[in-house]
């Protein structure tokens, strides 16, 4: 038990942690650690049918846990199969009377005395075969993100040469196949475009297994086993197309025919403009910043006397966080455009959350162009003339 508690101290403790796995992509990973195998207690039916409840327990050494997977991830859901082998010595068995014969040191067949026998070999092996599903959170661009799930598939459970004392000859050297399930908990973090490093706390169950030993005693218990694992994962998704630049086109002049003069310059209302923002953020970005202050100056210098801030958001999380997150940006956007001039009773602000997609996309996906405020003005004072003019 005092191993089990120093493994979920380390999992509940780690801070740092596949680059983060790209939306709609495959990946691939392997991973690697220690095992901490629980006590097994063994129920032992003998020959004659007659079942002894609880008279053996082994007791097992720190072992290592590897595995590989290959897996999709669908954005803040990822499915996976995973491939895994275990490993873990016996450390001791302790017997507490009652058992069948089993064969014991010298190689004799009796019942072994009450106690702990601290020379024991043998060790015990897991090969499974797991298909899991994981719900991913946090990970937004470089930063550290987390997962959670669990898994079901089927494991071989080989208890190898199981013998009292070493090297006598081993009263268990069987398998069995069985159902197996398992929950998962991690944290992760992106080393490069593509690659990430990660740390996995595993919970890993297979509640019945039957063998049969030597003696022809059966044997049946469960395992239970908790795995610390670091990983490193690949992931074969393209990184997403920057938004695409915003052109303000200059006014095109006509030359003034003769004999009239030109009338005055029609009222210009520049725009719109755009700013984009981050996943699930409202903060503006230095790209963002140089923009609204161009729309800054573009205020000032045609006349305008409204703006109207129109905030959005992409499908990824639910509709009424999108409304209150698209507010959040409309907001963030009034508040840098009245420190550049542009009086705060002019500006209106609007929410519509994912309604109005830039790219129309599936729910979740994460549209970097879907993340956005437009800038509208309206208001430029008429033109005045003082006489009879062509038209520019």
């Amino acid at each position: 038990m005092r191993k089990l508690v120093v493994a979920l101290a380390l999992a509940s403790t780690a801070l740092a942690g596949p680059a983060l796995a790209k939306d709609n992509s495959f990946y691939v990973g392997i991973e690697g650690g220690g095992i901490i195998n629980q006590n097994q207690t063994f129920d032992l039916k003998a020959t004659n049918g007659t079942v002894t409840s609880a008279p053996l327990r082994a007791n097992y050494k720190v072992g290592f846990d590897v595995d590989g997977k290959i897996g999709y991830d669908f954005g803040m859901f990822r499915s996976e199969f995973e491939v895994g082998y275990k490993n873990n010595n016996v450390d001791y068995f302790q017997v507490n009377g009652g058992t069948p014969p089993l064969i014991i040191a010298g190689g004799a067949t009796d019942v072994p005395a009450t106690g702990n026998y601290k020379t024991p070999s043998g060790n015990q092996t897991v090969l499974s075969f797991m298909a899991n599903g994981l719900v991913d959170f946090g990970g937004n661009g470089r930063s550290v993100g987390g997962y959670l799930g669990g898994g079901v598939g089927v494991a071989r459970v080989k208890q190898e040469t199981f013998a009292f004392v070493h090297p006598q000859p081993s009263f268990v050297d069987d398998s069995d196949t069985h159902f197996a399930w398992q929950l998962l908990a991690g944290v992760y973090k992106p080393i490069s475009e593509h690659v990430d490093i990660s740390l996995k706390y595993r919970l890993f169950s297979v509640d019945k297994i039957n063998t049969v030993g030597t003696t022809g005693v059966g044997f049946q218990t469960r395992l239970r086993s908790h795995s610390l694992l670091v990983g490193l994962t690949y992931n074969f998704g393209n990184d997403a197309p920057p938004p695409p630049p915003v052109v303000v086109a200059p006014p095109v002049i006509v030359a003034p025919p003769p004999p009239l003069p030109l009338c005055p310059p029609a009222a210009v209302t520049p725009g719109p403009f755009l700013v984009f923002f981050d996943w699930d953020r409202s903060v503006i970005t230095p790209e963002a910043a140089a923009i609204l202050d161009r729309a800054a100056d573009q205020y000032a210098s045609t006349g305008q006397t409204s703006v109207t801030l129109a905030g959005h958001a992409d499908k990824s999380g639910k509709p009424d966080y999108n409304v209150a997150l698209s507010q959040r940006r409309a907001d963030a956007v009034k508040d840098y455009m009245t420190k550049k001039g542009v009086a705060s009773g002019v500006i209106t602000t609007e929410a519509f959350g994912e309604s109005r997609p830039l790219v129309d996309t599936a729910d979740g996906v994460r549209e970097p162009q879907n993340r956005r405020v437009e800038i509208t003005f309206g208001g430029a004072p008429a033109p005045v003339s003082d006489g009879p003019c062509r038209p520019q």
